[in-house]
């Protein structure tokens, strides 16, 4: 059975005071009204991970995550954070190749490669995030795109070391513009997904496999994505910064 899982993506967010605050509602809320086997995740900025260790402890079903790590070890490389830093405050989860680190930062799938690598020898999960350009979905070569995606930075990777990556699909042209993929458009892409690793690790891995959908994903349409048979959860960005509205989308998925 594959996890569910509702990851929310706080991105440069919240002041100190404002993350106690939020971490705190939406510990409670999920506490007291969240059932089932559902997972959250909370990728909050780096400087906050150890302060709010100690209030996910109170929900078993609560985790941490980093929004990025490095691809080396360790170094002169000011500003960075490592994996083993992440896994020494025993943090999770860490998010890998979100479309705003390709976006402003360049990462390729080359370098995501190396980052995936790097967070499971230090025993991290990695959200693995992939996903098409408006462009490329207008062009209709976008299933091919994203499936290169997973092949480039994923694919050199051992089945039992695959079998620890989360998929968190995210139409790059749905993100912070008030769009979203339909349901139709989410269930194909998984779909197309989960096929293709079927392709390279069988079926039993793929079916194992969670995939999230990223990319303005609310409490309106959540029930809706949720419900196809291949959406198994969700990267929620700006809804995750509001602890009811992210509660309510975590329900969605009981």
């Amino acid at each position: 059975m594959r996890k569910k899982i509702v990851a929310g993506n706080w991105k440069m967010n919240k002041t100190l005071d404002e993350a106690l605050i939020l971490t705190s509602e939406v510990v409670n809320m999920v506490r007291d009204e969240v059932i089932g086997d559902v997972e959250v995740v909370l990728c909050t900025p780096y400087i906050y991970l150890p302060v709010l260790q100690k209030y996910v402890e109170e929900v078993d079903r609560i985790s941490l995550g980093a929004q990025n790590c490095h691809q080396k070890a360790s170094g002169a490389y000011t500003g960075e954070i490592s994996a083993a830093m992440l896994a020494a405050l025993g943090t999770p989860y860490v998010l890998v190749g979100h479309s705003e680190r390709r976006q402003y930062f360049g990462e390729t799938d080359e370098l995501l490669a190396e980052k995936v690598k790097i967070s499971l020898a230090n025993g991290l999960k990695p959200i693995f995030c992939c996903g098409e350009l408006l462009e490329q979905r207008q062009n209709e070569d976008f299933l091919a795109i994203v499936k290169a995606q997973i092949t480039a930075a994923l694919f050199d990777l051992s089945a039992e070391d695959f079998g620890k990556v989360v998929i968190a699909y995210e139409p790059v042209w749905a993100i912070g513009t008030g769009l979203t993929a339909s349901s139709q458009q989410a269930q194909e892409m998984h779909a197309e997904l989960r096929a293709h690793i079927a392709g390279q690790y069988g079926e039993q891995v793929a079916d194992d496999t969670t995939i999230l959908y990223g990319g303005s994903c609310n409490e309106k349409n959540a029930a809706e994505l949720f419900a196809c048979p291949d959406v198994d959860g969700g990267l929620i960005g700006g809804a995750s910064l509001k602890s009811r509205e992210f509660t309510n989308i975590i329900k969605a998925r009981m």
